[in-house]
């Protein structure tokens, strides 16, 4: 049916190979036959919590992210390890960021949050029966964590405060489940 869309990879290279991201060159054959070259990060996926205390207030973090170079408003979030299960990061990350667990956990839904440029998926999972505990930090992340009444947090996003698209993605989900037009299980 897309077959009118579709490349074709004809070949390809590893053009960087760092520690935590891969950059691929490769050339495709284009649906009209000419060739062109295709240039994205490689990236394992990561997971984002959305976790909800039993108050109703949300979990959030601020973080400096060093590209934009400025502390932003994030929902819990991390990548997945090679062999990990993307439930088992999402309850790993919020512990060790948060201090949190969670009793009930739900996937949301799947995001891929730079097509253009990057096969980087995330997966959201809302987390309900949240306890507070001891955060354990990896080695050199620094973020401080903090909770938000979710009108609160809903107009930080409308107001250009919270930017991070998965974090704003986290607050559409919020609203939805919310005003009961998505029901969460």
């Amino acid at each position: 049916m897309d077959k009118h869309l579709k490349e074709q990879r004809v070949a390809g290279e590893l053009a960087y190979d760092g520690h935590f991201l891969k950059v691929q060159r490769d050339e495709v054959r284009l649906p009209d036959a000419s060739l062109s070259t295709r240039e994205y990060i490689r990236h394992p996926g990561a997971v984002v919590v959305l976790a909800i205390l039993d108050d109703g207030s949300v979990v959030l973090e601020r973080q400096f992210r060093y590209p934009l170079d400025r502390v932003f408003i994030e929902l819990p979030a991390g990548k997945i390890d090679a062999g990990e299960e993307p439930l088992a990061c999402a309850q790993r990350e919020l512990r060790e960021e948060t201090g949190y667990t969670a009793r009930h956990w739900q996937h949301l839904c799947t995001m891929h949050n730079a097509i253009a440029y990057s096969d980087e998926h995330l997966e959201l999972y809302l987390a309900r029966g949240v306890s507070a505990g001891p955060d354990s930090l990896d080695e050199g992340e620094f973020l401080d964590v903090f909770t938000a009444a979710p009108a609160q947090f809903l107009e930080w996003v409308r107001n250009g405060q919270v930017t991070d698209v998965k974090t704003v993605i986290g607050a559409f989900w919020l609203e939805k489940i919310l005003s009961g037009a998505w029901p969460a299980n």
